[in-house]
């Protein structure tokens, strides 16, 4: 073979059968990466450097199969680990919530002494400004000493204050998630079809106002409420739900992948836009729709500040609201409560599962 003058003197060069069967070591040399390849294709060439070891064969097959079981073992315990810790604090309620009071009382007592206290003049409003601490540990029980439905049947059928609170909950979610999903889809119909600068301008204040803390609008919320005569009533609590941004943004983000010819052989065939919406984007979007309906519902249905703010009536205040400020004369009553609080929750979640992951995923796109 011919010497090439592109080659550094501390490199030399060999032309090598092609073998995948026979691992070498291959330093690449930018200077050289002309050699041998238009006379032999078939050849290759190995350069080492002069005064430089070798770098390390590749791993063989066998090789290769022990780290990818190393790798997927480490990563189940990984995983399992992270599922445990997730899991441990829904699996400690629902056990503790078949234990009789007593036993919550003995066990969990303490965090609730500690951290709910109450005074005579108002319920669950702390004695003093003082901050207080757990001084004892908690007893951790996941198998209960004798098994009990009596907070159950006290939450359903002896005090009907859980129950309605537990209506009040659906009475203030359920508009928010229909009527945000409407605006929600009409506004992301205008952002896709009617481009424009002011649009993109307007979208980008969307955003903007979707990355913001709700307590930086709650001020704002409770004057405009408070000026238009709706405050202390529920509907101070939908309107703003129902006009909230990211509902507009994950729709837009997700209409835009549609393809513009299905809505052009639309056109072409005489479809007017409210056909276009109906018939064509609406459907294409189910399951953008699902996913976003099932994120609503989940953060409306966990609001605390909301109502604090703007419902003075406890009477009309959800169960989330409840949880935040148990009573420390029924600590027996909270883990039988918290779990009906997750019921919907977790169905919901069961049911919808798929059209979640297919809404939020990128490559669930619209297939042309």
């Amino acid at each position: 073979m011919e010497n090439h003058d592109s080659i550094p003197e501390n490199c030399i060069y060999t032309p090598i059968v092609r073998d995948e069967r026979r691992p070498y070591s291959t330093a690449v040399v930018k200077k050289a990466e002309t050699i041998v390849e238009e006379k032999n294709p078939d050849a290759e060439v190995r350069i080492t450097i002069a005064g430089k070891k070798p770098l390390l064969p590749p791993l063989s097959t066998k090789q290769k199969k022990r780290v990818g079981k190393g790798a997927r073992v480490l990563g189940f315990i990984v995983a399992l680990i992270a599922s445990t810790s997730f899991l441990l604090p829904i699996v400690l309620t629902i056990a503790n919530s078949f234990m009789q009071e007593s036993e919550i009382t003995s066990n969990y007592g303490v965090i609730f002494e500690s951290l709910t206290q109450q005074d005579e003049g108002g319920w669950g409003q702390p004695k003093s400004q003082k901050s207080s601490y757990v001084s004892e540990s908690a007893n951790l029980k996941f198998i209960p000493d004798m098994v009990s439905f009596k907070q159950y049947y006290t939450v359903l059928l002896q005090s009907p204050d859980y129950l309605l609170k537990f209506w009040n909950s659906v009475i203030l979610v359920v508009p928010i998630v229909f009527g945000q999903l409407f605006i929600a889809l009409l506004a992301a119909y205008c952002f896709t079809r009617f481009r424009s600068l002011k649009k993109d301008i307007l979208f980008f204040f969307y955003v903007i106002m979707m990355l913001m803390p709700y307590q930086v609008t709650l001020v704002p919320n409770f004057l405009v409420s408070r000026a238009i005569g709706i405050i202390d009533t529920r509907a101070a609590v939908i309107l703003p739900g129902i006009f909230s941004t990211f509902s507009v943004f994950l729709l837009t983000k997700f209409m835009r992948r549609i393809p513009n010819a299905l809505i052009e052989s639309a056109e072409l065939d005489g479809a007017t836009e409210w056909q276009i919406f109906t018939r064509i984007c609406v459907p294409l979007c189910k399951n953008a729709v699902a996913s976003t309906a099932i994120l609503v519902f989940i953060d409306y249905w966990n609001m605390v500040e909301q109502p604090l703010i703007l419902l003075a009536d406890q009477e009309k205040h959800p169960l989330s609201v409840f949880l935040s400020q148990i009573n420390n004369g029924e600590v027996g009553l909270a883990f039988a409560v918290a779990v009906i609080y997750m019921i919907p929750t977790i169905l919901i979640y069961l049911y919808g599962e798929e059209y979640l992951i297919d809404g939020i995923s990128y490559s669930s796109g619209v297939k042309g």
